[in-house]
């Protein structure tokens, strides 16, 4: 493949993974409303679960593809590109205030998945039943997330009822196809185009995975997390960073472990593992003990990914 055609190949698989993403989670939410599906389902679901699709279908394209690294690269990528350069931007933007009563429930589940994913990728890989129990693992979550917040989203559809949106049906399922054709067509276009980038430089793909692609299937929660907290809807932007890193781990991790067994070595399985845990205990150590992110955070959180993305420069 020649540069221009990997260049075109890395932009135009970007520019439809951010299309798709997007017509994805509009299809999505205006079909979830027009149900009566709960606010809380929706938020969780939908925003936090619905942007990372991109980083799915990328993964699961590049285990197909016979690249282990970019595919893992990804998933670790994005959960440290989400906290130290979303959350960094989006708290810098404006400072975010956490609700500790749902981070009781959420923090742990990041804080467990981060431990069960970093440990299979460290000393098991992901083998066909370590996908089945990190896919259980989500199930569960899902199932405490609906049980434990149904009582406070009936009270408050109660207090204010949910209205039906006008309009047609289609149209939120012509959102819904036009969403998952981008970001499936955009995620062979990019893992395409990055393992030839990687070969014709001769970087290594974990490097490409870390940065270009887990960037780019990033940018639905840059986009949503922006957004929120520009309107002052902090805990949208929380909640779709701490949504989209549970699902990373569980749910991409767990479905491509099934489709493709991976086995990964060198810096992913250690120093980059060691990164995402770390920007992982830094956000709950804050949303702990301060309960909020300010601007000081969030540059510090930006500082940091500068950080690293320079010593992967310069290794």
């Amino acid at each position: 493949m020649t540069i221009t055609m990997t260049v075109l190949f890395i932009g135009a698989g970007l520019a439809l993974l951010v299309a798709g993403g997007e017509s994805l989670v509009r299809g999505a939410s205006g079909l979830a409303r027009r149900l009566g599906i709960s606010p809380l389902l929706i938020g969780l679901v939908v925003v936090g679960f619905g942007t990372s699709t991109p980083e799915l279908t990328t993964s699961m394209a590049a285990a197909l593809r016979d690249a282990p690294e970019i595919a893992v690269g990804n998933v670790i990528g994005s959960n440290i590109a989400n906290i130290l350069l979303i959350l960094g931007l989006a708290a810098l933007l404006r400072p975010i205030r956490i609700d500790p009563r749902p981070f009781r429930r959420d923090g742990s589940a990041l804080a467990i998945s981060a431990l069960a994913g970093a440990g299979a990728l460290a000393f098991i890989g992901l083998e066909r039943w370590v996908g089945a129990v990190l896919l259980t693992g989500l199930a569960v979550y899902l199932l405490v997330s609906w049980l434990t917040g149904r009582d406070r989203s009936a009270a408050q559809e109660e207090a204010a009822p949910a209205t039906r949106p006008a309009g047609r049906l289609w149209v939120e399922l012509a959102f819904l196809g036009a969403g998952f054709a981008g970001v499936i067509f955009g995620a062979g276009l990019l893992v395409d185009g990055a393992v030839s980038a990687a070969t014709a430089l001769g970087v290594p793909q974990a490097v490409i995975g870390l940065t270009i692609v887990a960037v780019g299937t990033s940018l639905p929660e840059l986009a949503a997390s922006l957004s929120a907290a520009r309107r002052g809807e902090g805990d949208i932007a929380f909640g779709n960073i701490v949504g989209s890193n549970i699902f990373n781990i569980l749910g991409i991790l767990g479905v491509t472990a099934l489709v493709s067994p991976l086995q990964v070595t060198g810096g992913l399985a250690g120093s980059d593992l060691g990164v995402m845990l770390a920007a992982s205990a830094l956000l709950l150590a804050l949303a702990i003990w301060k309960q909020r992110l300010s601007r000081l955070h969030g540059a510090i959180f930006l500082a940091l990914y500068a950080a690293y993305i320079a010593s992967m420069a310069l290794a």
